[in-house]
């Protein structure tokens, strides 16, 4: 699964680079970088009904659409109950029961009056992201879709991007995607105390190599507009010794008007990293690593007319971990001590200490012994 890019003649039209990105942008792409969640923004910054709308179709619903919209008013109402229930929040009728689903997106963003509901509309979104991302799970758990068959929609759509990449004429050189084999999953288990099947977040890995460094944080926050939804990165998951967001900012020509405006200090990275470096990583390995829940539809797996669909929606999850590095970092990365090789040859040695821990383990006979 891997496309080589070259770039097609003329500009991309959906690139933008750093310079030009705004406080909207720089917060979904923070957001990313060092793998931080939603729940704990103080608002948003949608400016007009049509941002909204984007934002909404890249969850996979389509406002258009009567059951889309059916679904989305279900989970507003479970989350206005459970504020009100949880802790007696008065939510405003504007925010609980809007004419059109976009203005508790647009009071949040403080875009409408009045502007004294920002606050409990954030806090209605926040809810609604959790309830809809639980219900999720229990569709997918509740629908009869093998994993690999999930995998597969999932490249679909991904390499559908790649795909638009290479025509727009974006700075990538190599898009390839990949999906860890059972022996590898096996390893990984066995590696890491804590983890367990379910914490596995790279099953499938998609890795993207652009031109040079400074295009990375623009190709990122390309994908998270036109690909995945900034609100579905997975919190804590992030390990990024690449792209430092306090040097985006400081390279910003309005990068000190900018910092001001943060939801989260400038600083906050310096004093509270991302993810720790994997263990198993050499000393020089360079990289951002992310991921991201993406959003899959299954509305042919689900009966036109059935309690399921009503209940639980249309949409599942799929756990998607990207891998962005540029040309020459890429190179060293493939060399001594940080090669891929020489990753695997130090896990195995981890699992096989592990394995044998507290046992006798026989040793291989030697050739003409007895």
């Amino acid at each position: 699964m891997t496309i080589e890019l070259k770039r097609a003649p003329g500009p991309s039209s959906s690139y933008r680079p750093l310079e030009q990105m705004g406080t909207a942008e720089l917060e979904e792409l923070r957001l990313l970088l060092r793998g931080g969640s939603v729940v704990d923004w103080k608002r948003l910054d949608f400016k007009e009904p049509a941002e909204v709308d984007a934002f909404l179709r890249l969850n996979l619903f389509d406002l258009d659409d009567p059951r889309d919209e059916r679904r989305l008013r279900a989970i507003l109402g479970q989350a206005v109950d459970y504020l009100r229930t949880a802790f007696g929040y008065r939510v405003a009728a504007p925010v609980a029961e809007p004419e059109d689903l976009r203005t508790p997106f647009l009071l949040a963003s403080g875009a409408v009056e009045p502007r004294k509901y920002r606050r409990i509309a954030c806090v209605v979104l926040k809810v609604m992201h959790v309830i809809h991302h639980l219900e999720a799970r229990e569709l997918l758990f509740r629908t009869p879709i093998r994993e690999a068959d999930l995998a597969d929609r999932v490249n679909r759509r991904v390499m559908a991007e790649a795909a638009r990449l290479r025509a727009e004429g974006m700075p990538v050189v190599e898009f390839a995607g990949s999906v860890k084999s059972r022996p590898s999953l096996v390893t990984k288990l066995l590696a890491k105390k804590e983890s367990v099947a379910a914490q596995v977040f790279d099953r499938v890995r998609y890795r993207i190599v652009t031109e040079t460094t400074d295009q990375i944080a623009p190709v990122v926050h390309h994908l998270a507009r036109h690909l995945f939804p900034f609100n579905y990165a997975v919190p804590n998951q992030t390990q990024n010794n690449l792209v430092p967001f306090g040097e985006l900012l400081a390279r910003h020509p309005d990068g000190a008007a900018l910092a001001a405006q943060l939801q989260l200090p400038p600083d906050l990275e310096r004093k509270d990293p991302a993810a720790p470096r994997n263990e198993f990583s050499g000393k020089g390995y360079r990289t951002l690593n992310f991921v991201v829940d993406l959003p899959v539809r299954i509305d042919d797996l689900l009966r036109p007319v059935g309690s399921t669909a009503d209940d639980l929606g249309r949409v599942v999850f799929s756990l998607v971990e990207f891998q962005v590095v540029d040309r020459a970092t890429a190179r060293v990365n493939e060399a001594g001590d940080s090669s891929h090789e020489r990753y695997k040859r130090r896990q195995l040695k981890r699992v096989l200490r592990r394995l044998s821990r507290g046992l006798v383990v026989p040793k291989r006979r030697k050739r003409g012994g007895s």
